[in-house]
């Protein structure tokens, strides 16, 4: 079945721009954190893509508002923004925390799990076009799947990240420092794979 709905295309655009702008987010962060020079310029421009993300969300939502007839149903729409909205704020706030702790020097597990992030927000970005059609449902669920497969890899880096702060930092600050800012990026990848949810259960209200 085609959505084929001129008025309201507008908002697979939206979806598109919010999963290319938290991929630059996450695109960003990786990149401060494998060059770790000029800090708080790089969470500045952070700060501005999270910003920019809010600005999508709004319009989103405000489009949303005034629109009878959408292309999907209204919680949806609601529910795949904010989460997409969800993953650049998560990033704003490690990329903060990175400067306000003084962060000295990157761990090779916060590398990873930026990594995981951007992998997982690059595939978001290749998936938010197939919904357009339902006939790209084969291409979408692989989406899905790819994103639920990130998530897990960071559960994992995240476990061991830890145990390994326990096992190896005898600075109790820098345990709490580390642990705050491991799961905040967690968190970001758990948001895509709540945006991979939703797209699984719009595919499974349309089949």
């Amino acid at each position: 079945m085609a959505w084929f709905m001129p008025r309201e295309e507008n908002f697979f655009e939206l979806f598109e721009r919010a999963a290319e702008n938290a991929n630059l987010a996450a695109g960003e962060l990786l990149e401060l954190l494998e060059k770790f020079d000029d800090v708080r310029a790089r969470s500045k421009r952070i700060k501005d893509i999270e910003h920019a993300g809010d600005k999508i969300t709004h319009d989103t939502i405000e489009r949303l508002n005034r629109t009878f007839i959408t292309p999907m149903d209204r919680e949806d729409i609601h529910e795949l923004i904010c989460r997409l909205d969800d993953i650049a704020d998560s990033v704003d706030t490690t990329a903060h925390r990175m400067v306000l702790y003084r962060i000295e020097k990157p761990t090779e597990d916060c590398k990873k799990l930026a990594a995981c992030l951007h992998h997982a927000t690059g595939v978001l970005v290749e998936a938010m076009p197939l919904l357009r059609d339902m006939k790209n449902t084969a291409k979408l669920r692989e989406r899905v799947i790819a994103v639920h497969e990130q998530e897990n890899q960071a559960d994992q880096v995240l476990s061991h990240a830890i145990a390994g702060l326990f096992q190896n930092e005898p600075d109790a600050r820098e345990i709490i420092k580390w642990k705050d800012v491991y799961q905040e990026i967690e968190t970001a990848t758990d948001r895509c794979e709540d945006v991979a949810n939703i797209l699984d259960a719009i595919m499974m209200k349309n089949a």
